[in-house]
């Protein structure tokens, strides 16, 4: 093969490939509404209680290397919020749930009102910024 045509084909691949890491990564940080999601009970992922407002639902793993920040923004976020509430679940302890809410990473996020009914699901480490709207709008609804 010529070396001209080698060189060209080589800059096409790495940039198709390139182009298709950029997509990927844009679609898994993605937040997006959830139609008609389950509706989630305090018992079904051992906690004690849901936020009065909402609640931030996190599936972590034990060597989830981007957990820690999902956990910083999450935490924040209740903290700023009377009556919003993040629970962690580790899935490494709880496998059956991977299954159940369809988890494909981790962190996987998801906001439940305060009937416990999921709103939103975020996968990766999630958008405080999108977050943020979504808890103003939920609980406009209290």
């Amino acid at each position: 093969m010529q070396p001209l045509p080698a060189v060209i084909l080589t800059v096409v691949l790495v940039a198709f490939v390139a182009a298709i890491g950029l997509v990927s990564r844009r679609l898994h940080n993605r937040t997006r509404d959830v139609a008609d999601g389950d509706v989630l009970t305090p018992a079904m992922v051992d906690t004690p209680a849901f936020g009065e407002s909402a609640t931030l639902l996190q599936f972590s793993t034990e060597l989830c290397s981007r957990c820690p920040a999902a956990r910083r923004v999450l935490s924040s976020l209740a903290e700023d919020h009377d009556g919003v509430r993040h629970v962690e679940v580790d899935l490494t302890r709880r496998p059956d749930l991977t299954r159940r809410f369809d988890v494909m990473q981790t962190p996987t996020v998801l906001v439940l009102d305060r009937t416990g009914r999921v709103r939103r699901r975020t996968g990766g480490v999630p958008d405080r910024s999108a977050l943020q709207a979504e808890l103003t709008r939920l609980m406009q609804e209290v």
